[in-house]
């Protein structure tokens, strides 16, 4: 895989499909897994920022795969209240099986422009009938997507506003960095003050206000819609980060593939 390099004033990453290494965090893919993977991403489609892909109460009829760009899962308020209670980055399925559903009870939007791949349920039965260690690494995808539902809860009733922040953009990082869209603390982020005070139940000012602590202290510096974290060890502390919940140490290893 390519690495990211650095052009002057913007991020520059490898184009590379970003669900291959997202499955490979968990199990090593072959050949032919490979290329039944790049199969079914054919049928995509863009999707405006700030554009529905899918809306709550919508029949999904396709999975959806974030092939480039940033979404969304969200629930909204009829009074235009929203919480954001996902954040998907390349590589990311919003929902394996959502198509068993006969009503959306979420919606998914478009943060940044996207490409999005849509899988049939024809196209999604036959990858994981025939595909096996796809199968699996898929399992892996879901369990870390519960996961991270998980750590979001306990951010949002336990953690400061202070450690609530520091704790998503280490999580987002490291999520980037996994297919190949960060380095050495550097990445694009998109995300807006008011996207993070939907992902973090905080207002925008206070959203502000803890960004310029987080500035302040020599942590991060972010600008121009990109993030730079200058001390990775000490963000974590002050986060009480434990990165076992994205489980990225690979521990699908006993089924990689000898291809």
């Amino acid at each position: 895989m390519t690495l990211p390099t650095v052009t002057a004033g913007a991020l520059s990453f490898s184009p590379g499909p970003a669900v291959t290494s997202k499955l490979e965090a968990f199990t090593r893919l072959s050949k032919d897994d490979r290329a039944a993977l790049s199969g079914v991403t054919r049928n995509f489609r863009y999707v405006d920022a700030r554009r529905d892909v899918i809306s709550e109460a919508d029949r999904p009829r396709h999975v959806h795969l974030v092939l480039d760009g940033w979404a969304c899962r969200y629930k909204q308020l009829p009074d235009g209240k929203r919480q954001i209670v996902s954040l998907f980055v390349p590589g990311d399925f919003c929902d394996v099986n959502v198509y068993i559903l006969k009503h959306m009870d979420h919606s998914i939007g478009a943060i940044t422009r996207l490409r999005i791949a849509m899988i049939t349920p024809e196209e999604m039965n036959c990858l994981t009938s025939e595909r096996p260690r796809i199968t699996r690494a898929l399992w892996w995808h879901e369990l870390v997507a519960a996961a991270i539902q998980r750590e979001w809860t306990l951010n949002i009733g336990q953690r400061t506003a202070y450690e609530r922040l520091a704790h998503l953009l280490i999580e987002l990082y490291l999520r980037l960095n996994t297919v190949g869209r960060a380095r050495d603390g550097r990445c694009d982020f998109p995300l807006t003050q008011n996207d993070l005070a939907d992902a973090t139940g905080l207002t925008s000012v206070h959203v502000n206000r803890t960004l310029q602590d987080l500035r302040r202290d020599g942590l991060i510096e972010l600008e121009r819609k990109q993030l730079h974290i200058l001390d990775m060890e000490r963000m974590m502390n002050v986060a009480m980060f434990n990165a076992n919940y994205l489980h990225l140490d690979r521990e699908g290893r006993h089924l990689d593939s000898n291809e």
